[in-house]
């Protein structure tokens, strides 16, 4: 009885903190402002001095690969809480000149010298199963130096070192510490504080992390940025950088070796797509989850979502029960595809959708969900799981576009927190942890091997109508990501709602549910955290369907997006930055 009385005056609270809004005069009120509007270029980062980075760079003749390029490098210094030269990349790039969308697949690769076998008895060292999120296990070669070259060489204008001068002379000079960074900073010390390395030299002042309008310098990564530009991107895989880490790795028992470097490789890939009322939406294949926001939308596609209701308990239900649906098959199949069969045709066929949706019962929440596609048909992949604390990642998603139409969406991370802890001294950057998301349960599409991707959450989106670019947009935030491709989207095709707008609508994110290398689906078929603008009567309908209604602060992602329309036959790109983020959209 007590859970229940308190469970209502959670409701009776989030529901009157809702009216606690602006009165605008025109769009609506949750609105965090109106859409940036300009016709000769576009920046939307986290961070407003990456934005004015970005600009910097379109006006000075660089185009939108550039401007994303100097834009991504500034973030790495300025939000090391989020990303960094340590971290991983992936990219979608609208080339206005072909009129077609390419991919990069900017994701690094384990140890070649690090066996399966070795791995698990290195866990039975510590006790555990799953591998952990800081020291050395986790980490895995850093492809975003790799990706900037592979942008650069095909489409940047300006010179590399160009692109990478701005964020070098940032941290050389120092800049002030954004609020929401700085909070997320301060955890840092006590995380990392037994780990070997130069942490607390790098991303300290005086034993302290930065608080809110602290002037920050980092020098070493001012020197790696310059070397990098100078020299290329071997400077990084074959050069002197390469060396240190081998040195480093050798000397504190890590794993990562000059080799894993040389034969690191970016990949281009087709991004894939499916037409959701007339809108193809695109996103990259895995080792990343992209396609769970086109299985996601292809479900949702037979529900009449606009009849129903933006934020009304039938929409919110047939959205849950949707993500559990296509999570069930993103814990079993997504995985480096040079090592295991992904069925991806079926996957995102309309008739798989059809099939799958026949599942959701319009008045009950599952409880378990069992993926769809049969082992014979892929070779017989095994279910898998990831660690519960995989919602927690750090990324940032940036978006840019000149004035030659072409746009850029693109997202880095290093995944949790800043990263693995792992700060080799003199370098200035902390390796990332993203391979704590491999499974180690031996069969599994995702099972830990030497040289393999692990699966990855962070995915770049890009929409195009008529043929035509539509929207470059992204979410960042582990596995709320796909969650948030599809709310922005529907928000926008079924609900009518701006650029900006879509963005700072409230959100849910369900989570507890099948991964692929941690947790199986709980008792109460997972939980779903709701943001505080969710009608009260639509927690109250969710909690009678059976549905684990919580409550989060946090956990709902960042969101940037451009979107371009053509008025009075000019271009006009519509940004948007969101206010759960320091971010800024900016144009000119």
């Amino acid at each position: 009885m007590r859970g229940i009385t308190l469970s209502i005056l959670a409701w009776l609270i989030v529901d009157l903190s809702a009216f606690a809004q602006v009165d605008r005069i025109t769009g609506k009120n949750f609105a965090t402002r109106s859409e940036v509007l300009a016709r000769h270029g576009m920046v939307c980062t986290s961070v407003p001095l990456a934005t004015q980075v970005g600009l910097d760079i379109l006006k000075r003749g660089g185009n939108a690969i550039d401007a994303a390029i100097a834009a991504n490098a500034t973030l790495g210094l300025m939000e090391p809480v989020s990303n960094g030269i340590g971290g991983d990349l992936f990219a979608i790039v609208y080339s206005a000149k072909e009129n077609k969308l390419y991919g990069i697949n900017g994701s690094g690769r384990s140890p070649l010298g690090l066996s399966y076998e070795q791995m698990k008895a290195e866990l039975d060292k510590l006790n555990r199963k799953t591998i952990p999120p800081r020291g050395m296990l986790p980490i895995s070669v850093p492809g975003t130096v790799d990706a900037w070259a592979e942008l650069h060489k095909k489409f940047g204008k300006l010179k590399f070192a160009d692109d990478l001068a701005p964020a070098a002379k940032y941290a050389e000079e120092g800049f002030p510490v954004t609020d929401l960074i700085a909070y997320y900073w301060h955890f840092g010390p006590e995380l990392y504080k037994d780990l070997p390395g130069a942490f607390a030299e790098t991303y300290t002042i005086n034993g302290r992390t930065p608080a809110k309008g602290d002037v920050f310098k980092n020098p070493a990564l001012a020197q790696t940025l310059r070397l990098i530009g100078e020299k290329g991107r071997d400077a990084f895989y074959r050069g002197e950088i390469a060396d240190k880490i081998d040195k480093f790795m050798r000397e504190n028992g890590g794993f990562l070796r000059k080799e894993d470097f040389e034969k690191h490789t970016s990949t281009w890939v087709d991004p894939v797509s499916t037409n959701y009322r007339g809108y193809d939406v695109f996103e990259l294949p895995p080792n990343g989850q992209g396609i769970a926001t086109l299985q996601m939308l292809n479900i949702l596609e037979g529900f009449d979502l606009a009849k129903m209701g933006r934020n009304s308990p039938e929409t919110l239900h047939a959205m849950i029960e949707t993500k559990k649906i296509v999570w069930a098959d993103r814990a079993k199949y997504y995985a480096d595809p040079a090592f295991a069969k992904i069925p991806l045709t079926k996957l995102l066929s309309k008739e798989y959708a059809a099939e799958r949706r026949k599942l959701i019962d319009p008045n009950r929440a599952a409880k378990t969900v069992e993926a769809g596609v049969s082992p014979a048909e892929i070779g017989g992949a095994q279910p898998g799981r990831l660690p519960p604390q995989l919602d927690q990642g750090d990324t940032i998603y940036m978006g840019t576009a000149d004035d030659e139409g072409n746009m850029v969406s693109l997202i880095q991370s290093n995944y949790r927190g800043m990263g693995s802890g792992i700060v080799v001294p003199g370098l200035g950057f902390m390796f990332q942890d993203r391979g704590e998301l491999f499974s180690m349960e031996p069969g599994h599409a995702n099972v830990y091997a030497p040289g393999k991707r692990p699966f990855h959450t962070i995915i770049p989106g890009f929409v195009m109508k008529d043929g035509k670019p539509w929207e470059a947009f992204g979410v960042m935030g582990g596995g709320m990501q796909p969650q948030g491709h599809v709310q922005v989207l529907t928000n926008q095709i079924d609900f009518g709602l701006n650029v900006q707008e879509a963005g700072d609508a409230a959100r849910w994110q369900h989570e507890g549910d099948n991964e692929p290398t941690g947790e199986k689906m709980n008792e109460h078929g997972g939980y779903v955290n709701l943001e505080s603008g969710i009608p009260a009567e639509t927690q109250r309908e969710l909690f009678k369907r059976g549905h684990d209604v919580r409550f989060d602060v946090g956990g709902y992602g960042g969101y940037q997006a451009i979107k371009v329309e053509t008025h009075d036959n000019a271009r006009v790109y519509f940004g948007a930055s969101e206010s759960r983020k320091d971010g800024q959209a900016a144009g000119y």
